[in-house]
């Protein structure tokens, strides 16, 4: 039995995708499951409610050997570590209590990075507490999700704009979710691997906003420039979309620790469980709904 959290969102319903068809009986966690298709509603057997309450783990893990574990993002917690520790803890309790054997995680890049690093401090919090209960674990440390952009799909269609909270010419990795959600589908089909690792995902090159801009120009046909904006101008968007002052701050401790080259404490491996490059993902996500 696999166990696939967070199944609506990005990355788990991608995930849910590949393994549908696999014939492995499927369980899901679902806080609304109106939100999944109705045919996949059909297919799995759902748990409703919240992955952060015991009572849902419990019930949802019980007779499970694999489990997709993603902490879906939570702007009004309280703190970045109430927000990926906390909520994991039930989750954690579960896997023991079940038996769970295999835990594959999305988890960040930044193992290693000497100082306070927000969201990446505390997800490296909760690898660690996952790891701690005895499953064998894969966590799949993401650099940035290309898929943040679509967030600014409006300045990008209507301006020609998007921001960003690095120098415009300074290059980091960027993955595509979908990379992430067809490695973690191979890895809950593959019962041999055991042990706890993290696998990094970067996509084919590093890139800087200059560069995202000038293939985000050529794939719409239209100009597009990366506007960069200060940290301080990022908590103040973030407080004004209803962020908690602890949350706003993680933002900015994380985007301060990827400026002083924190995503570059680890190589591309290879061969590259990231294979999609930016300008495939511009046609593929980008251009449809920047047109639609």
């Amino acid at each position: 039995m696999i166990v696939v959290t967070a199944p609506t969102g990005n990355i788990g319903s991608q995930v849910l995708a590949h393994l549908l068809d696999s014939g492995e009986p499927l369980r899901v966690v679902a806080r609304d499951p109106s939100k999944l298709p109705a045919e996949t509603r059909r297919r799995v057997e759902v748990i409703e409610g919240s992955h952060s309450q015991q009572d849902v783990v419990l019930r949802a893990f019980d007779g499970a050997d694999r489990v997709f574990w993603l902490v879906p993002g939570d702007p009004r917690a309280a703190s970045a570590e109430a927000a990926y520790v906390d909520f994991a803890r039930p989750g954690c309790d579960a896997m023991q209590r079940c038996g769970v054997k295999q835990v594959v995680g999305i988890s960040a890049l930044g193992r290693g990075w000497p100082k306070e690093a927000g969201h990446v401090t505390a997800t490296l919090k909760m690898d660690d507490l996952v790891a701690s209960t005895g499953v064998a674990y894969r966590a799949l440390a993401c650099s940035s999700l290309m898929e943040n952009l679509l967030r600014q799909v409006v300045p990008i269609r209507d301006q020609g704009v998007f921001f960003c909270s690095s120098p415009a010419d300074f290059k980091l990795p960027f993955c595509a979710t979908r990379d992430a959600a067809a490695l973690s589908a191979r890895l809950l089909l593959d019962r041999s691997w055991s042990g706890v690792e993290a696998i990094p995902m970067m996509g084919p090159e590093d890139l800087s906003g200059n560069d995202m801009a000038r293939i985000m120009t050529e794939v719409l046909g239209k100009p597009v420039r990366c506007q960069e904006i200060g940290t301080e101008d990022l908590r103040k968007t973030m407080l004004g979309r209803g962020a908690s002052a602890g949350m706003a701050q993680a933002m900015v401790e994380m985007f301060v620790a990827k400026n002083e080259g924190m995503d570059h404490l680890v190589a591309r491996p290879a061969p590259n469980p990231a294979p999609t490059g930016f300008r495939q993902w511009c046609e593929m996500l980008l251009k449809p709904v920047v047109e639609a």
